[in-house]
């Protein structure tokens, strides 16, 4: 009777609980789609349909008036895979991405725990300064970079001189391997600020406790830098060195306004390359724009960057499931 009486009670309340938490987990589901639906539509329009047309242009020679007619199969593919100066770009692609990630993630890391330190003050004044750049385009950056190159140039190498470091004039953007550094140092100093807000939200995150608990226990400021920060960070760093990777991988507008892949295809990464193909320009290779042969490189480009990506997950969870195992 009482076990009758029970299900009668449960039958005149509703659902029983877990299927009110189905529904209601479902209910929030919902929710997040719909607030994910504009900026989904915005990347098939903008991202995805653009990648499946140009895919259809890899298989014509084409110079983008008019409607593409001269079919020529896997022509374009075939002539980007035997195209040196596609290889070379690369190179430089990778080069820039060596550089410029480990030194930018140590130098806003070290930043970072300067910046977070609570008695430090006018924090928010240096936080504001060190993002400055990230907010200034690329391309004028690139243009004030070549005045003061232009203007002080002959001074900078007047003091070098002068100082026995040189033993003759440089021509800072003219000679491959200066105008590579230079780009190098000025990503480095354009993109330092999002890795350096991206380290000092981590460093927020990390309970004051533990820090204080630490120092209750002896621990140094290196201790505690290795065996509190360090691993409270590591998540977040994974992500952090990520998306460094992509970012560097996208260079363009820096090099196209600085030296636009010159002397001598020395400072050419990819993207500059493929622009060049399209648009032709001052790329010796493509004095005739060929938005075909521009599509077949942005798209093997874009299958080495996605296998690029794939081993890089792959290795970062490998290493995160081997230190938690230890």
């Amino acid at each position: 009777m009482v076990m009758t009486a029970v299900r009668q009670d449960v039958t005149a309340t509703g659902p029983p609980p877990a299927a009110a938490r189905r529904r209601a987990r479902r209910r929030t589901y919902l929710w997040s789609y719909v607030y994910l639906a504009p900026m989904m539509v915005l990347l098939l329009a903008f991202v995805v349909y653009p990648i499946i047309a140009s895919l259809g242009y890899t298989f014509y020679k084409w110079d983008g008036i008019g409607d593409p007619s001269s079919f020529v199969g896997l022509a374009n593919f075939r002539q980007i895979v035997h195209d040196s100066i596609f290889w070379r770009s690369l190179g430089h692609t990778f080069v820039y991405a060596a550089f410029v990630v480990p030194i930018q993630l140590v130098l806003a890391l070290a930043l970072a725990l300067v910046l977070n330190n609570k008695r430090l003050r006018f924090a928010s004044f240096y936080r504001t300064l060190f993002f400055l750049p990230v907010v200034t385009s690329a391309a004028v950056i690139g243009v004030v970079i070549q005045l003061l190159v232009s203007n002080f140039g002959d001074s900078i190498n007047t003091l070098l001189l002068n100082l026995h470091l040189i033993h003759q004039h440089i021509d800072w953007l003219g000679d491959p391997h200066f105008a590579m550094a230079i780009i190098i140092l000025v990503g480095i100093w354009h993109t330092f600020g999002y890795n350096l807000v991206y380290f000092l939200a981590g460093l927020q995150t990390i309970p004051d406790e533990l820090y204080e608990a630490a120092r209750l226990d002896g621990a140094g400021r290196i201790a505690m830098f290795r065996y509190i920060t360090i691993p409270m960070l590591r998540a977040v760093g994974v992500v952090i060195v990520i998306l460094a990777v992509i970012g560097t991988f996208q260079i363009f507008d820096l090099v196209q306004v600085l030296t636009s892949g010159g002397p001598f295809f020395a400072t050419e990464v990819v993207n500059t390359y493929i622009y060049h193909l399209a648009f032709g320009g001052s790329n010796a290779n493509a004095v005739q724009p060929d938005i075909g042969l521009a599509s077949a490189a942005s798209f093997i480009y874009g299958l080495l960057l996605i296998g690029f990506s794939v081993v890089q997950v792959v290795v970062l969870r490998s290493l995160a499931r081997r230190r938690s195992a230890s």
